[in-house]
């Protein structure tokens, strides 16, 4: 299948404790088909990575799964993709995974996501990056979150700019717009 852009999902290899988290996941991963979207996601088969993979390939999304040789089998890595990239290790996958991408979307996740959606925000805040970063808040999951980063603001640790680095949207029909507005 042709793509016209790729977005990177970052999310949990576990599905968390709330039916929404999964249905999000499928969505986002139907979603992307049905805009013609390449989805990069870290080919896992577990979790929400599975659920989002599943999807988009369900309804026909062209798909690229970046997975290190170290989670192959905790992750149980998909291997019926369109393509499936081995790194050597986390840093590696991040950054084929970044690289290609035209946009970020971040899932409901535990450290691994903290850590990819932090790194990616980082990137944007000091200048290595213009990539839309969007984090999809399934009921009110990243709350807690854009909290802590309001307190960092307001401690002094970082700039109110900061926010404008990455947009929380409540909804995959949000996400879509934003999508759509961002790659336009």
């Amino acid at each position: 299948m042709t793509f016209s852009r790729s977005v990177c999902v970052f999310c949990g290899a576990r599905p968390g404790q709330r039916p929404a988290y999964a249905a999000a996941a499928r969505a986002t991963g139907a979603m992307l088909a049905e805009e013609g979207w390449r989805l990069v996601y870290g080919a896992g088969d577990i979790g929400l990575m599975g659920e989002v993979a599943r999807a988009a390939q369900a309804a026909g999304a062209a798909t690229m799964g970046v997975i290190p040789t170290h989670l192959m089998q905790r992750e149980v890595g998909k291997r019926d993709l369109g393509q499936l990239v081995i790194t050597e290790d986390m840093h590696e996958r991040k950054k084929v995974m970044f690289m290609n991408s035209d946009a970020i979307v971040v899932l409901p996740g535990g450290a691994g996501s903290l850590d990819e959606f932090f790194e990616v925000v980082t990137w944007a805040q000091i200048g290595l990056h213009r990539k839309p970063i969007f984090l999809l808040d399934t009921d009110g999951y990243w709350q807690t979150l854009m909290q802590l980063l309001n307190h960092v603001i307001a401690e002094g640790f970082a700039d109110a700019s900061l926010r404008d680095h990455f947009t929380a949207v409540a909804d995959v029909a949000a996400l879509r717009a934003g999508l759509r507005a961002a790659l336009s």
